[in-house]
């Protein structure tokens, strides 16, 4: 190969000769030979034709028809003229040989037709030579990124990604402020101009570009700075949807906070690193240089239950009106909180119905713990902490560290773990255990002894706690169990004008009590163990029918 480089060959029907240049992008394991090269009209042939000077040629428009630079041509769609081409050649005695062949080519995804690849003139950003990249790299560290790994996933796309084209043609869109020399072609870019345009799109819209001829839209005696003409054509091009999404914090924070407002959390698929969160922080770093968010959520998508994404066309997409009425939207806000949206999600009826065992469970609990808070009022009956039993206090200890994790997982976005907590909580530590335990006090003593004081005091401050840290996932529940709890006087008429429980850890925090529960409810485990054997012996038939001694 390197022994034809730099020769020239006469092109078959173009009047011009043809340079012989290396394609370092064709390696021998996908095939070697002389193959035409087009820099205007592909990547690859576009970089080698750098290297050797050649013209981008593309003599094809905006509609995918041969421009007058291709007479033979002119006015036919390109793939139209593959036939006449070829019986051309022939004609001409340059056609060696002909065959049909299958291979592999980009087709557009919406209508499934070949992709015609060519050169045309664009507005970029530069990212090294103006230090965007450099910048943005810098910034990346100073976001909190969720999960982390976002941090490193943008990174490697910022280091990597090719200069920004900013323009794009098309026939809707935001235009592209500019003006050209209709003389020389020169652009005619000024600020007033461009601040002046922004103001008539505010009135009128994006659609005044298109509607206004180019003297209302530039100052009269306007000129082109290179050669004093004053005849000027608009651009058609428009911007880059994505520039226009990167610019949203500006119009949706800045207008309403003021310039200095940086938004708090971005939230999109992590497709986005990709898009919207690098369009946004490029753009940012390009006009504020900073970020223009403080933190960043990145999540999966849902699937199916085999793992499948969601799709019409698999026909496993599940409207959500359907699962609402079949299970409410309760069930469905759950689904939402208990999965790892770090990942992908899965959906389907098994996962669902997992859900409605856990919500009934919750909502259960809420039942009972209303039920024996009848007629309670805190201004009167609730007991001091120092005043209570070591059980009731122990529980409560309990519940504060329930609540501490809840709210470091509602702090840190992790909201399956809230899920998690909460119904092991309820499951375990109230239901198989405390609520189990307090079942004689709450039945048996009377209703004004000091025992039963205690034990509906701790009752109060579980459901008052426990209703508010779930509100944001249960909110329907949780309404309705706050409208039918007994509340005190400054609380507010709806649970999510109500602050989280902030009082617990001063109240009911006691580690030394906690330490004491801890050993005792082993030896509660290993007599709990003894007495299910002797239950299948036959021994005995309940456990209250045992007496526990020390041996």
């Amino acid at each position: 190969g390197a022994d034809l480089e730099g020769l020239h060959c006469h092109h078959p029907f173009v009047a011009r000769d043809s340079l012989i240049i290396m394609g370092d992008f064709v390696s021998i394991e996908t095939g070697t030979g002389c193959v035409h090269t087009a820099p205007g009209h592909g990547a690859d042939d576009y970089i080698a034709g750098l290297r050797y000077g050649l013209e981008a040629y593309a003599p094809v428009d905006d509609k995918g028809r041969f421009t007058d630079e291709v007479p033979e041509y002119a006015g036919r769609f390109v793939f139209d003229t593959d036939q006449d081409i070829v019986e051309m050649l022939d004609r001409k005695g340059a056609l060696l040989a002909r065959r049909d062949m299958h291979h592999s080519y980009p087709i557009c995804e919406r209508c499934k037709k070949p992709i015609v690849f060519r050169a045309t003139s664009q507005w970029f950003v530069d990212m090294d030579k103006t230090g965007i990249r450099q910048r943005a790299l810098e910034v990346i560290p100073e976001v909190e990124w969720i999960p982390p790994r976002g941090e490193q996933r943008i990174m490697s796309m910022v280091e990597t990604r090719p200069d920004w084209c900013l323009s794009r043609q098309r026939l809707w869109g935001v235009p592209i402020i500019a003006f050209y020399c209709k003389k020389c072609g020169e652009p005619l870019l000024d600020v007033d101009i461009i601040y002046g345009v922004a103001d008539l799109f505010e009135q009128e819209g994006a659609a005044s570009w298109f509607a206004r001829p180019v003297s209302e839209l530039i100052p009269k005696g306007s000129s082109c700075s290179a050669c004093g003409h004053d005849d000027f054509d608009k651009e058609t091009d428009i911007v880059d949807v994505w520039f226009e999404s990167g610019v949203s914090y500006a119009a949706a924070m800045e207008k309403r906070y003021g310039p200095d407002a940086v938004t708090d959390l971005y939230l999109e698929g992590s497709d986005q690193h990709r898009g919207w969160f690098q369009s946004s922080l490029l753009e940012s770093v390009i006009s504020r240089n900073r970020a223009p968010f403080a933190s960043v959520l990145t999540h999966g998508f849902v699937v199916d239950g085999d793992g499948r994404k969601i799709s019409k066309t698999l026909g496993n997409f599940v409207p959500p009106e359907e699962i609402i009425n079949k299970y409410g939207a309760e069930i469905y806000r759950l689904w939402v909180a208990a999965e790892n949206y770090q990942e992908d999600v899965r959906i389907s009826d098994e996962v669902l119905k997992t859900l409605v065992d856990a919500y009934m469970k919750i909502r259960n609990t809420f039942r009972f713990l209303l039920g024996n808070l009848n007629e309670f009022d805190p201004a009167v009956d609730m007991v001091p902490a120092d005043q209570m039993a070591p059980l009731d206090r122990y529980i409560l200890h309990r519940l504060n560290t329930q609540v501490q994790r809840i709210s470091a997982a509602y702090e840190s976005y992790r909201f399956h773990e809230i899920f998690q907590l909460t119904t092991k909580f309820f499951a375990v530590e109230l239901s198989a255990f405390y609520l189990d335990l307090l079942k004689d006090r709450l039945y048996v003593l009377p209703t004004f002894s000091a025992d039963r004081r205690s034990a509906r005091s701790a009752l109060y401050e579980i459901l008052s706690a426990m209703v508010r840290v779930l509100a944001p996932v249960c909110s329907f529940t949780c309404e309705e169990v706050w409208e039918h709890m007994p509340k005190g006087k400054d609380d507010p008429d709806s649970v999510f004008l109500a602050d989280f429980p902030q009082h617990l850890a001063a109240q009911y925090a006691d580690d030394e009590l906690a330490e004491s529960f801890s050993r005792l409810l082993e030896m509660r485990e290993m007599a709990n163990k003894e007495i299910e054997q002797k239950r299948r012996d036959g021994t005995v038939g309940h456990s209250l029918d045992v007496d526990l001694g020390i041996i």
